[in-house]
């Protein structure tokens, strides 16, 4: 290992010690901090990070784009480099952030995808018939009756449920506390799970989701369940995770017309981000009206 990645990898031990402790960010998006500013590393090779200046950064992003990193990754990369740069300044030393200023380039914007309402539940009605399927059964009830991220459900421990009161308290980004209603099809599946947990999990074990080995399960073990699952009941979409929230948000909007409870159980800190799910509403009604109404019809 060179001079300069042993230093590099000094300083990411202590950014990510840092998002950890005093940020308070979870495992799993460390790790994705983690990722990008390996991104960073690999670009910079040799060339010390004190040394970088803002055209070898707007470089590097051009590189990135011509390797077909859309915008918004490289907005979400470009972000974590600069918070990156901003704790060595603080903490190490440097004398500049080459990140300020720069923005990545901009990409179509895209709507989230959602199952259809026939399609979520074919994807929640599995056949629960080994301690694995049915706590598979117990999570995609929850991330579709509940709206979870996937670091917030992996994170959940029992103490966490009231099953009586048809409520989980879940702790989102940032360490907020959000309490979520749980539908009746999440709770039957929850408490089916819980009545087997055992089997699986370690002795003394706190984590509502065990994995084969007995402890917390992995979020990538969650995301290749699914995708397991999602072929097994035929449906055609790539199923993980973030589309059964993003499916709870779209039918939940499209049924109560609520954006203001719709943000409140997503756990978005502004309505702005929850307003996509506006356009994806509206596109269902567009679909309605291209099959009901009667000028709406092509003449033929």
């Amino acid at each position: 290992m060179t001079e300069a990645a042993t230093l590099n990898q000094t300083y990411l031990n202590g950014y990510l010690a840092w998002l950890r402790n005093e940020k308070q960010y979870s495992a799993l998006t460390a790790e994705n901090y983690a990722r990008d500013l390996g991104h960073l590393f690999e670009l910079a090779a040799a060339t010390p990070l004190a040394q970088l200046k803002i055209h070898h950064i707007r470089r590097f992003i051009a590189q990135l784009h011509s390797k077909g990193l859309g915008g918004r990754s490289l907005a979400r990369m470009l972000s974590a480099w600069r918070g990156f740069f901003t704790y060595l300044m603080r903490d190490h030393g440097l004398a500049d952030n080459p990140c300020v200023g720069l923005r990545a380039p901009k990409s179509p914007k895209t709507l989230p995808q959602a199952l259809s309402p026939d399609e979520a539940a074919r994807m929640v009605d599995l056949p629960a018939d080994t301690p694995e399927a049915i706590r598979d059964k117990a999570m995609f009830e929850l991330f579709y009756s509940s709206g979870l991220r996937l670091a917030e459900l992996v994170s959940l421990d029992p103490a966490q449920l009231d099953l009586s009161a048809g409520e989980v308290r879940v702790t989102g980004k940032g360490s907020k506390t959000r309490i979520v209603p749980l539908g009746s099809y999440a709770i039957a599946a929850l408490q089916a799970w819980l009545a087997v947990r055992d089997q699986l999990a370690n002795a003394g074990e706190p984590a509502l989701f065990v994995g084969q080995r007995g402890s917390r399960i992995s979020p990538r073990v969650v995301q290749l369940r699914m995708k397991q699952w999602g072929i097994k009941q035929g449906i055609t979409s790539n199923v993980h995770p973030h589309l059964l929230r993003h499916s709870f948000a779209t039918h939940v909007l499209q049924s109560s017309g609520d954006l203001r409870a719709v943000q409140e159980m997503l756990g978005h800190a502004s309505i702005s981000t929850t307003q996509v799910y506006t356009h994806l509403d509206f596109q269902y009604l567009s679909k309605i009206y291209d099959a009901a109404h009667p000028r709406a019809k092509k003449k033929t």
